[in-house]
């Protein structure tokens, strides 16, 4: 072999590729990006899910206060023509739904809408009754949900022998005065009927549930949902979800902020709800 030759090879260098060139994303496309976050998001919390918290212990122990529910908005939502594939259906007896109750407001005699938790006990057509704190469904005794609870409560006679003793709108108490009147247009043979188009909804602690025996049927349009499952549950007094003003609010948050790893229920983070 030529000296020259081998002189040339020993001093060439391997050719090294052009390194690629880095595609910078542009403002126009990030702000693009985000807005089509948002915009999947705010579809699903509209339309197909909701968030809902616990604030008081009427599901307990099924549901605590301070569980963060994801709510299926569709499976019992009115049928859409758009949304062909969608799985719906009437709500079943034994389902906990998310449904709004109109509160009127005493000082200024408006109505605004609060949404609650509970247990479908009756469907269109059923004849309820409770005895002894018992439920009777079609005259078939029914057994208390595996988590629930019997608290004991000075109003034990009103629910465990409901319609026997019907509700008495009192200054102070939680019976409106139109379920007072309009109650007694149910009731057959002992039994509390329950209208076409209406559902009748337990809380699960039957003794501590401000439910259908105090304020009546909740019709088919006000049902909001299902919890589908808890996605976070923090332990969270009785009373924090109804102290009022703005420094409240933001002391709580303090608090979660910093007792977040030693107060979340890890156990029921992810937990179906049944």
């Amino acid at each position: 072999m030529n000296k020259n030759n081998m002189a040339t090879t020993a001093t060439e260098t391997p050719a090294t590729e052009p390194a690629q060139k880095r595609v910078e994303e542009t403002p126009f496309e990030a702000i693009a990006s985000i807005c089509s976050v948002l915009v999947v998001g705010l579809f699903i919390l509209t339309f197909l899910g909701q968030n809902y918290v616990i604030p008081s212990g009427s599901m307990q122990d099924t549901l605590l206060i301070g569980d963060h529910l994801l709510v299926d908005r569709i499976t019992l939502a009115p049928p859409a023509r758009w949304m062909p594939l969608v799985h719906y259906r009437e709500p079943k007896r034994g389902d906990i739904i998310v449904f709004f109750k109109p509160v009127m407001d005493e000082e200024n005699g408006e109505y605004h809408y609060l949404n609650l938790v509970k247990r479908c006990i009756g469907l269109p057509g059923d004849h309820i009754h409770l005895h002894d704190g018992v439920v009777y469904i079609n005259g078939v005794a029914q057994p208390l949900p595996p988590n629930g609870l019997m608290t004991p409560t000075p109003d034990q006679v009103f629910l465990d022998e409901f319609p026997a003793v019907p509700p008495i709108s009192q200054p102070g108490n939680l019976i409106p005065e139109s379920w007072e009147v309009d109650f007694h247009n149910h009731v057959v043979d002992g039994d509390l009927v329950v209208p076409q188009g209406k559902y009748f909804m337990m809380g699960d602690n039957r003794h501590n549930s401000a439910d259908s025996r105090f304020w009546g049927f909740v019709p088919r349009e006000n049902i909001i949902g299902r919890p589908l499952f808890n996605y976070w549950s923090f332990e969270t007094p009785g009373n924090e979800y109804e102290q009022p003003g703005l420094g409240a609010k933001v002391a709580w948050m303090g608090h979660v902020a910093i007792h977040f790893f030693s107060e979340t229920r890890w156990s029921r983070t992810l937990k179906m709800v049944r």
